[in-house]
């Protein structure tokens, strides 16, 4: 059987800067994945990135395959925010630079195999691994509320599925969520004319830095907010060390996760959501498909029939959602509600696994959730790596 020193599952932002870091470092990698899969078949064409152009790097050892290094070597004038199509363009173009030997074939499964593991390739090829690396992404993690979970899939959507945003001209659609993706989605949706009510929980809609002049303060925004601009003043510099916030309780960790990343939409929304109907301070107690049609009933008592409902409504870690993980496995690693219990390095329960991206988020904090993170994560993981190379 083939042999391979570390294996990395995923070709988003972070499984392509983590197999960057780590192939610097001389380590023999294999790496799996459609480069940019998510970013470029699950979200919505038209969206911009909500992190700012600075905090929208992927991170690679020489610091040489940056934004703005693709943006000149391809003639693409920079904007901000950064669409979604320029960011797709600049993850693939990462890839050609740095990890050109990506393989695309799926991976069936991963089990443990004496010291190490045993990969499966959906085509039946099988190799042996010292060391795992999960940057598998979101993807299998969408949050469905049960209110909406019997309705079928012709008439209800989730952001990050991926929909083909111009079969919903003149279509009546619900949107559920008060986040970036609700709102830009709501925005997207209507400029293409349907008809969108978006529906939030929340009384009030958010915004992202409604407090401008504190970003314009010199050494003193500094001190306050990070260059990553995740979570509120002072919030954003525990956020940027990673390190820190693991030390952390859970308790307290939890409550600055969620405090950063509540939802709420950038601050170049409010002019394109002008002509969309917005209900806040209610919710959807059911949903039920009538025909062609569904009938949501509101928790202020009235009710809406459309033709389409598209949720907004985040996702929920749960890495037993990993299909190429087995029961087996799952079984044998510590989780906190559905996140990997992660130590130094990113590694966790089982020797020579790690999880990168989100499933790290609850052990070292919200950075994790944002492409900014991957500049921690990969450098983290290398030394880990490279430190126990001899003994995952």
């Amino acid at each position: 059987m083939a042999t391979s020193e570390v294996v990395v599952l995923g070709a988003g932002p972070y499984g392509l800067s983590a197999a960057a870091h780590l192939k610097a470092a001389g380590l023999d990698v294999r790496i799996f994945g459609r480069p940019m899969e998510f970013w470029a078949e699950k979200m919505p064409a038209g969206m911009f990135l909500r992190s700012p152009r600075i905090a929208s790097n992927i991170s690679d050892p020489g610091h040489r395959c940056t934004l703005e290094a693709f943006e000149q070597s391809s003639g693409i004038e920079p904007l901000a925010p950064l669409p979604l199509e320029t960011f797709v363009n600049y993850g693939q173009w990462f890839q050609k630079q740095l990890v050109a030997d990506l393989d695309p074939h799926e991976v069936n499964s991963v089990n443990r195999k004496g010291k190490g593991f045993t990969i499966t390739l959906a085509g039946g090829e099988q190799f042996h691994t010292q060391r795992v690396i999960i940057a598998a992404g979101i993807g299998p993690f969408q949050r469905i509320p049960k209110e909406f979970a019997a309705l079928p899939a012709s008439h209800l959507s989730h952001c990050y599925q991926g929909i083909d945003v111009p079969a919903f001209e003149g279509k009546r659609v619900a949107v559920i969520g008060a986040g970036q993706s609700a709102l830009e989605c709501s925005a997207i949706l209507q400029e293409v004319g349907a008809q969108v009510e978006l529906i939030a929980k929340i009384p009030m809609l958010r915004w992202i830095g409604r407090f401008p002049l504190l970003h314009r303060l010199g050494p003193i925004s500094k001190m306050l907010y990070s260059q990553h601009d995740v979570g509120p003043v002072g919030i954003s510099r525990l956020v940027a060390a990673p390190n820190l916030m693991r030390q952390f309780p859970l308790a307290l960790r939890d409550k600055i996760r969620t405090r950063a990343v509540r939802p709420a939409g950038s601050q170049w929304l409010p002019a394109r959501l002008e002509r969309v109907k917005i209900t806040t301070g209610c919710f959807v107690t059911s949903a039920t498909f009538l025909g062609e049609q569904t009938e949501l009933a509101l928790s202020d008592g009235s009710r809406r029939t459309v033709d389409h409902v598209l949720l907004g409504t985040g996702y929920s870690v749960d890495i037993s959602k990993y299909k190429f993980l087995s029961s087996q496995m799952v079984s044998q690693l510590q989780l906190m509600n559905g996140y990997p219990r992660l130590a130094s390095g990113f590694s966790c329960s089982i020797p020579g696994l790690h999880f990168i991206g989100a499933t790290a988020a609850r052990t070292f904090g919200p950075l994790l959730y944002f492409v900014a993170g991957t500049e921690f994560a990969s450098k983290e993981l290398t030394s880990y790596v490279v430190r126990h190379r001899s003994n995952p």
